[in-house]
């Protein structure tokens, strides 16, 4: 039980870095804009998912992921 502490103590550390990011830098121009992202605006209908966001990002922390267990 131990280590599952650590270990979510560790990611939850990670994400308070992530949101502190996200509200020191207004914006990053390429997220939330990709091509692979469904966007669909109506009169009174907004709908958005980020598909190729989520993809890019998830390959991105699992990359990061796989870095750390390495070591």
């Amino acid at each position: 039980m131990s280590e599952l502490g650590k270990t979510l103590i560790f990611f939850g550390l990670i994400l308070a870095g992530l949101g502190v990011l996200f509200l020191i830098c207004p914006k990053v121009p390429f997220l939330g804009k990709l091509p692979g992202d469904i966007r669909i605006e109506r009169d009174n209908f907004k709908f958005y998912f980020p598909l190729a966001t989520s993809i890019l990002l998830s390959l991105l922390f699992s990359l990061i992921i796989c870095l750390f267990q390495k070591k």
